[in-house]
């Protein structure tokens, strides 16, 4: 099964599902073969456009191919031409044209290219519920065609958060890339009108995917005084990743448009509440525990006063505080691994392969 992968050297959150489902599809009866083009997706170079053609051409003519929807959607020149003789499925971690930040006419023309990329493919595999359904009613898709496999988790050892410190402020971590869709600046204009409380945050994340978007949070930061209390900390994965996430106290996402957010589940499974925007497929990431209540706080998105109002609340209420811990560990008990993630692509690709060539 080739399938396409973008930047594994890239902590974000697709390429770590990307590589956990390469990695653990074998394990229930699927031979992997894994091809990673390189190139500026979705619109690359033309060197780039050819070594996707390149792996389809080569691919073994009816063979299950999955491709990062990053990779597909953007070139249906390239992958609609080989749908009839491949098994075709799309993985898409975010539509296109849901990116905040772009021109109106660049968000149509990808919007344009994946809906005749994702209408031509045999299955389309979504990573949410939410997700599901806004590629049925947006591009047109059959309900057979669209699969879910949601992003799984590995439990990890409950975060200490700042109980650790004698008399340390409350430490709130935001872990996404630093760009528009992700509203850090959102959240830092919503900080600055709580600083009379005690509070740290840290934004971990990418800073290179949008240089004009950081260098603005900058400066915000540094016109409100927060320089001392606003830590842009950069990309961080494995130990380091797993470091911020033992010493916050709250994970906090302003997120503009989200079609899951594995950050909140890697929270939770550290028993770290959440405040998050109740957009896309956040509200079922942050789920309920099994009494019914939400291991957090969710706000209306493009909302900044509600915004402000949940972090005061939170900051300034120690009862708040502790409902949203006891709430997110019994979350945390609740959460689905890995292996649920895979099997739900398995039986995915699975029907794909069970499909006579002609349905294909």
């Amino acid at each position: 099964m080739p399938g396409g992968v973008d930047d594994p050297a890239a902590p974000s959150g697709g390429n770590v599902y990307d590589r956990r489902v390469c990695r653990d599809l074998p394990g229930v009866g699927w031979q992997v073969h894994e091809h990673v083009v390189a190139g500026g997706w979705p619109r690359p170079a033309a060197a780039a456009r050819a070594e996707l053609a390149r792996v389809l051409r080569e691919s073994a003519e009816g063979g299950v191919v999955l491709l990062d929807g990053l990779v597909a959607c953007g070139v249906p020149e390239v992958v609609v031409p080989e749908a009839g003789r491949l098994r075709l499925a799309v993985l898409v971690h975010l539509p296109l044209g849901d990116e905040t930040g772009l021109a109106p006419e660049r968000a149509a023309a990808l919007d344009a290219a994946e809906r005749r990329t994702l209408r031509a493919v045999a299955a389309v595999v979504a990573t949410s519920r939410w997700a599901a359904g806004r590629l049925m009613d947006h591009h047109g898709l059959a309900p057979g065609r669209v699969h879910v496999a949601a992003p799984g988790v590995d439990i990890g050892p409950l975060a200490p958060g700042s109980s650790s410190g004698t008399g340390s402020a409350p430490r709130l971590l935001c872990v996404a890339s630093v760009t528009p869709r992700k509203g850090q600046y959102e959240l830092v204009e919503a900080l600055a009108a709580v600083t009379d409380l005690p509070w740290s945050c840290s934004f971990v994340g990418g800073l290179g995917q949008d240089p004009g978007y950081v260098d603005r949070l900058r400066k915000l930061i540094a016109r409100y005084g927060l320089d001392d209390r606003v830590h842009l900390a950069g990309p961080r994965s494995g130990p380091a990743l797993n470091a911020s996430y033992a010493g916050a106290d709250l994970l906090v996402l302003a997120s503009h448009a989200e079609t899951y957010g594995m950050a909140v589940t890697e929270a939770l499974a550290r028993g770290v509440p959440v405040l998050a925007t109740a957009v896309g497929g956040l509200p079922e990431a942050v789920g309920r525990t099994p009494d019914g209540s939400v291991p957090g706080v969710l706000v209306p998105p493009d909302d900044p006063a509600a915004l402000t109002g949940a972090l005061r609340r939170w900051l300034s209420e120690p009862g708040e505080r502790h409902r949203a811990k006891v709430a997110a560990r019994r979350r945390r008990t609740a959460l689905a691994g890995w292996e649920t993630t895979t099997r739900s692509l398995a039986r995915a690709l699975e029907q794909l392969r069970q499909q006579p060539r002609e349905a294909a």
